[in-house]
């Protein structure tokens, strides 16, 4: 491989540079377009390069391959990684074309945004290099060790142990750690006849709406939400009614007024730091969305995945109502990967029988070997002190965004200060929110536009912005450059 310098800034997201990702990238990419890294040049391997930078193999495995999927290196068995000849063609810092002497259809086009990229290929699209809009935490933040040592003590449990299909309830002793959590946020439950391990979150959801629900039922969402779950609302052919979230919860007046309406059968509630909007629910909006569900007869399933990432102290619907109504779910994807697909749902002892029923009946068990590296991760891996350091990084990140859009003239829905997403309306027209994504994504920047997370697709100026990953100074550049847009945006 040619000799070149890699200059990383340490400070990281925290400081307001480009997370350490990124700064890989970049740099490999301005290598390669300036030929200091020549066509079938060898790059070093994964440990190689983690090692000489002092860089976890999680965060070179990642650089590397939104470098592949941009067309400027492939992977050879037995070469380790080398530059495409393709990659001659190459690209700026900033991800736009840079001329060479033989063009390539393989230099990086920003994808289609449309609402099949960002519900399946956005997962696996790691060309954006600037994902403001993402769901999830950086690469480089996943607590390495308590993985490694994880991965390390299941390469010792005898095949044998790995030869079936699993339980249907999931792996037991990661149910032990659930009831362990819960009952430290005041939900005393049985780990043998109310917690039920999934495929992630959006499992858990999905199998809530099959087993309680029937198409033609209507049920309440918060405005925004969840995106995914309207999805899954959606395809099982119910009907949906909105109720303006508030950054103390729920607008309960206007929840009655739906509920009297529209006859509801469940309501879905984020209650920690809400995707999308990052708040809270307060005491007393938990307390009357609890007391509107009682009387009219309704579940409410509470979809709770970021609990372990919120201050102390945050209502949990399920602890207030004991079960009764509160179908809880939660996962482990925002605070310890989401790569190894793993949820759960608590439910009273009859309602979790038939969600497990269902869980078989539509995918079988859920992994066993990804519920054991979980639990490993939680009872060896040094789990509390890597939340609280995860959780003060975001809190500083949070100060650090809050700061820029200040500036930029961003109105904040909310200030949480902890979990990964903010809630601004940008300056411009709610009409135009298509079309500035659109437009960020060909500078390398993917924005997630409220609309998406909003019933029927409804316009919104206000856009989800994933903490972490919107420190860089691209992005803030595109975002000054809208101030001279149409700044009447309506209310999300």
């Amino acid at each position: 491989m040619n000799d070149f310098d890699i200059t990383l800034d340490r400070r990281g997201t925290r400081a307001g540079a480009a997370t350490l990702v990124e700064q890989l990238v970049r740099a490999f990419r301005d290598a390669i377009a300036c030929k200091t890294l020549r066509a079938g040049g060898r790059l070093p391997s994964v440990r190689e390069l983690a090692r000489g930078q002092g860089l976890s193999t999680f965060t070179v495995l990642e650089a590397y391959g939104r470098l592949a999927s941009m067309g400027l290196i492939v992977a050879r068995r037995g070469a380790g990684y080398r530059v495409s000849f393709a990659g001659e063609a190459g690209q700026d810092s900033r991800g736009g074309r840079v001329t060479a002497e033989r063009p390539s259809p393989t230099v990086w086009e920003p994808p289609a945004l449309n609402a099949g990229w960002l519900l399946s290929d956005v997962f696996a699209d790691h060309s954006v290099p600037i994902k403001a809009g993402c769901g999830w935490l950086p690469g480089e933040w996943i607590n390495e060790s308590g993985m490694h040592h994880a991965l390390r003590a299941i390469g010792r449990v005898p095949g044998a142990r790995l030869a079936d299909y699993g339980q249907p309830f999931g792996f037991a002793p990661l149910r032990e750690r659930v009831a362990e959590q819960l009952g430290s946020h005041g939900l005393p439950v049985d780990p043998g006849v109310n917690v039920l391990l999934t495929q992630g979150a959006t499992q858990a959801l999905d199998l809530i709406v099959r087993t309680l629900l029937r198409a033609g039922d209507t049920v309440v969402v918060e405005d925004p939400c969840y995106c995914n779950l309207l999805q899954i609302l959606r395809l099982a052919g119910l009907r949906v009614v909105g109720v303006p979230r508030t950054p103390a919860g729920l607008d309960t007046e206007a929840l009655e007024r739906q509920v009297i309406a529209h006859r509801p059968t469940a309501i879905f509630i984020n209650t920690t730091l809400q995707n999308p909007t990052g708040t809270t629910f307060g005491m007393a909006s938990a307390f009357r969305v609890l007391q509107i569900a009682e009387h009219h007869g309704m579940w409410v399933v509470e979809d709770d995945v970021s609990r372990e990432l919120a201050p102390a102290g945050a209502p949990l619907l399920a602890a207030l109502e004991g079960l009764r109504r509160v179908v809880y779910v939660g996962g482990f994807a925002k605070s310890i990967t989401p790569a190894l697909r793993c949820g759960y749902v608590v439910a009273e002892q009859a309602v979790l029988r038939e969600l497990a029923r269902t869980k078989m009946a539509v995918g079988l068990t859920s992994s066993d070997i990804g519920e054991r590296i979980v639990e490993k991760v939680i009872a060896e891996g040094r789990y509390a002190r890597h939340l609280d350091t995860i959780t003060e990084r975001l809190r500083q990140d949070h100060a650090r965004v809050e700061e820029r859009m200040d500036a930029h003239g961003i109105e904040l829905f909310h200030r949480p200060r902890a979990g990964l997403f903010v809630w601004g309306r940008l300056p411009i027209d709610a009409g135009a929110a298509a079309e500035t994504a659109t437009r960020a994504l060909r500078d390398g920047i993917w924005l997630a536009p409220g609309s998406y997370f909003r019933l029927e697709d409804a316009p919104s100026a206000w856009f989800r912005f994933n903490v972490p990953y919107s420190l860089d100074d691209a992005l803030w550049r595109f975002i000054g450059g809208l101030g001279g847009e149409a700044s009447g945006a309506s209310a999300a």
